[in-house]
């Protein structure tokens, strides 16, 4: 190994021996509802830090979550996992899930209430600094962070992970403040080609700074490993575009929060 790659890897490990990852349940209301989301941060690390609002996908809050959740803690984020259901509301898969979802993409209104008192939950702790947030979301929270955009919502930036580009008010996009990166997989059949371009009307029609990626032979799902290998159903793995897409969020952060 080459001395800077070894000084890099030494440093590398010696930050993450010192990191105190904490994760803390926290209750909150939000539309009529107790919610429960997870306070994830480094509590080595002193001061106002850039945070991330992680919102789940359609199985409520999950490991998945606080998987992502301590990698971003890791690397120095203030971080909340958004309760989008309620507390103790986690519906295992299809067909419970599905039903679950659709009470939020159907009242995208009811949808930007949780999405906003999540946000309001996390700008609210005292690691986080207000001036440098940003939202991701997976799947249905994918579909959730650029909800909460169109509504307005006063972030530095989204990332939607394999999330849904529909929207029922496009006209919406012209509430958007902030940048917006979309990582889709190019295969995907949850995703028609109608909503893609659809998206990319209404991000081009509001002067809104975006980038959609598309990674070849990445369907639904393709961050999470649960999702098996088998892109015939449509979800699956891919390392790659997992890999890569991480890669982008956190190109984009160092950007705007850093």
């Amino acid at each position: 190994m080459k001395p800077l790659s070894l000084f890099l890897a030494i440093t590398a490990l010696a930050h993450t021996a010192m990191a105190e990852i904490t994760e803390t349940p926290v209750e909150y209301q939000s539309a009529g509802a107790t919610c429960e989301g997870i306070h994830v941060v480094d509590s080595s690390k002193t001061g106002k830090l850039p945070s991330v609002l992680i919102v789940h996908q359609w199985t409520g809050v999950s490991e998945n979550e606080k998987m992502r959740a301590r990698m971003l803690a890791e690397q120095g984020y203030n971080v909340f996992v958004a309760d989008i259901y309620g507390k103790g509301v986690r519906p295992p898969g299809p067909p419970l899930s599905a039903k679950e979802a659709s009470k939020y993409k159907k009242n995208r209104p009811l949808y930007r209430e949780r999405l906003k008192d999540a946000l309001a939950q996390l700008t609210g702790e005292k690691e986080t600094d207000a001036s440098k947030v940003a939202a991701i979301g997976y799947c249905f929270g994918g579909t959730g962070v650029l909800e909460l955009a169109r509504s307005g919502a006063d972030v530095k930036a989204v990332v939607s992970f394999h999330g849904g580009l529909d929207s029922p008010t496009p006209e919406d996009g012209k509430n958007i403040k902030c940048e917006v990166l979309a990582l889709h997989g190019a295969d995907d059949p949850n995703v028609p080609a109608a909503d893609v371009k659809a998206f990319e009307d209404e991000m081009a029609s509001a002067n809104v700074k975006y980038e959609l990626v598309k990674y070849p032979g990445a369907v639904h799902a393709f961050t999470q490993k649960s999702a098996g290998n088998d892109n015939s159903k449509g979800v699956a793995y891919n390392a790659d575009a997992d890999k890569k897409s991480w890669i982008a969020m956190m190109d984009l952060f160092g950007r705007v929060l850093k």
